[in-house]
């Protein structure tokens, strides 16, 4: 029948397609067959990410020119304040170049320094001699002989927080020991990231290095492990969207806190402090 003959045609025409298909397709590759597609990829990323990638790459260029970012650390500008700023309370660097202090924590890690573990997995501690001339512990034991010189009042550590009542002592009013070890603090780039994006001022600024841990604090100290946060610091890390990190509050830890700064001061260059 004419139906009959016309289903046979088709069906021979669907098997000689299918062969023709298979026949196609190469059986095997050799060992010289090159690897890499050639293909256009069927779903390219949209043009924002791009633009994003690149201005990321081009911050991170600019720090690693400045020797500010390496393979592992980068230098946060949280931790910038201690070279820049004059108010800052605690552990001040001075004569010494940032990006030479970068070079120096790599090699320090390079030989050896572990990434110690910190109060949140996000931070990390690396504890190195310190090699920076001159430099003294940011905090000095609260005695009957100098307690007459403790000052108090409202400072914040940068313009996005709010004020907080502080203590300090006036660096010529106390004997200050110098450093015998540096406690350089670490965060997490996502952290930082998470932090940056929980406070609307903080969203304008450049884009971060692509290494994985930013300085973000150097200690001076005589100590070579992590000696307590303060109270104040504690509080504010609750509160992620007023400059903290979004972690709550471990009573223990805080207890320890209260005991350590009941007796130390931080020690300040200027007439008042710039947080702590």
């Amino acid at each position: 029948a004419p139906f009959g003959d016309l289903l046979s045609s088709m069906r021979a025409r669907a098997v000689s397609s299918l062969a023709t298909v298979f026949s196609r397709r190469p059986v095997s590759r050799t060992v010289n067959a090159p690897t890499t597609s050639t293909r256009t990829p069927q779903h390219p990323k949209p043009v924002r990410h791009f633009r994003r990638s690149v201005t990321t790459t081009m911050a991170a260029a600019t720090m690693a020119d400045d020797g500010l970012c390496g393979e592992v650390f980068f230098l946060d500008e949280f931790a910038s304040r201690q070279w820049d700023d004059p108010s800052y309370g605690g552990t001040r660097i001075a004569g010494f170049d940032k990006g030479e202090f970068v070079r120096r924590v790599h090699e320090a890690h390079v030989a050896g320094a572990a990434l110690v573990d910190g109060y949140a997995p996000f931070c990390k501690h690396v504890f190195v001699p310190n090699f920076i001339p001159g430099t003294k512990v940011g905090s000095v034991p609260i005695t009957r002989e100098n307690e007459k010189h403790l000052r108090s009042g409202y400072s914040s550590r940068s313009d996005a927080e709010l004020p907080v009542l502080t203590r300090w002592f006036p660096h010529d009013k106390v004997d200050i020991p110098y450093a015998t070890f540096l406690d350089v603090i670490l965060y997490s780039r996502e952290q930082l990231i998470k932090e940056r994006s929980a406070m609307e001022s903080k969203q304008e600024r450049p884009p971060l290095p692509d290494a994985p841990w930013g300085i973000i604090s150097i200690k001076g100290q005589l100590e070579n492990f992590e000696c307590p946060m303060t109270p104040i610091t504690m509080m504010r890390n609750t509160l992620i969207g007023e400059g903290g990190s979004g972690v709550e509050i471990d009573r223990a830890a805080y207890a320890k806190a209260v005991a350590y700064h009941k007796a130390h001061a931080p020690v300040v260059a200027a007439g008042s402090p710039n947080g702590e």
